[in-house]
């Protein structure tokens, strides 16, 4: 049985083991064991707040295979970006230049930086082990987190974003920070990036504040604008069928997509209910699958069928109700794992 669950500081050496499997470029993710387990404590204290009012809390998640003992993904949810930190973007602009005398008229796109110091809350992390992106596993590791901000509202703003992650090869060389970061920063992409998940006063000591004319650069660099990793693109899929757009900003570091989408829009949110669990059974329940979570103290969520009874609680199985610590009486959020129009799609 596979569940998502906050992640513990047990997790730390497995995390370390992820990391260094998982692509470049998961700030989230970095390869540094101490940096890991500081995000790991950090969690922690997240969850032990009680608040209604986001503050940056960073709220960290493992996708954990119950039969073989072993964490296989991650993901993650901040509250708010911004704060005494900002949240640096790209911003793409048009300009327009004109001479009625040549006859001449350019539209010229532009990159301008935008620093959010009170932004909107941001999902990001998405990491499965490959033998396990299947069944639904990198689609329950996702989506789970709205289930989990539906159920706290207060703790998260209304609107969402995901920095999805760009064009970086194998050997973590991203053609839009040689054209563009790498002459202000004198550090290659990953130095970078690394040193930006613990610290992002360096960006405003060293980021040019004027905008970037993209025809400038070389086209290797304005190809990547707006594109996202190979192995990003099913997660990125997987965002848009739940209703995220592309809202016309890139990262400064690879110029990823950032897409967006308030949090009561998002597909999955809409259709989630709460409800009491009425009855376990160790009969079969015939239903499409549901993303079903525990949002009790201990919260977890995983993948099975749910049945609804006539006072408009829920039916589960044995084995759903033991893999997320349930009994009658306690209460879960459920939603269809996939839209309609997707339910032959495996991931």
């Amino acid at each position: 049985m596979i569940v998502v669950r906050p992640v513990m500081l047990e997790d730390l050496d497995r995390l370390v083991q992820l990391a260094h499997v998982a692509s470049f470029g998961l700030t989230s993710l970095p390869r540094d064991r101490d940096l890991l387990r500081k995000r790991i404590l950090q969690s922690l204290r997240s969850f032990s707040i009680e608040t209604d009012e986001p503050a940056g809390e960073l709220f960290l998640f493992v996708l954990e295979d119950l039969d073989a003992g072993m964490v296989v993904g991650t993901s993650c949810i901040v509250s708010k970006v911004g704060g005494f930190e900002p949240f640096y973007a790209y911003k793409i602009e048009t300009s327009v230049h004109e001479s009625a005398k040549l006859n001449i008229r350019k539209e010229i796109r532009t990159l301008h930086l935008v620093a959010e110091h009170s932004g909107p809350t941001e999902i990001g992390g998405l990491f499965v082990l490959p033998d396990y992106r299947k069944h639904g596993n990198g689609r329950l590791l996702s989506l789970f987190r709205f289930l989990f901000m539906a159920e706290h509202p207060g703790r998260f703003e209304q609107l969402v974003i995901a920095e999805m992650r760009g064009v970086v090869d194998d050997q973590c060389r991203s053609p839009f920070w040689e054209a563009l970061g790498r002459h202000f920063f004198e550090m290659d992409y990953c130095k970078a990036d690394l040193l930006s998940a613990m610290d992002k006063k360096f960006i405003a000591d060293l980021m040019p504040t004027s905008p970037i004319y993209m025809p400038l650069l070389p086209k290797s660099a304005q190809d990547v604008i707006g594109k996202v990793h190979e192995n990003t693109k099913p997660a990125l899929k997987l965002l848009e069928d739940e209703g995220f757009r592309f809202g016309g900003m890139v990262d400064i570091f690879e110029a990823g997509p950032l897409i967006h989408c308030k949090l009561a829009d998002i597909r999955i949110v809409k259709e989630s209910l709460n409800a009491p669990v009425d009855e376990i059974t160790a009969e079969r329940i015939d239903s499409v699958p549901f993303i079903i979570a525990n949002v009790g103290p201990s919260f977890r969520a995983c993948v099975g069928p749910v049945g609804y009874s006539p006072s408009g609680g829920v039916l589960l199985t044995r084995l759903v109700a033991e893999s997320l610590d349930l009994q009658v009486g306690g209460s879960v959020r459920v939603a269809p794992l996939r839209p309609s129009n997707l339910d032959g799609e495996s991931n």
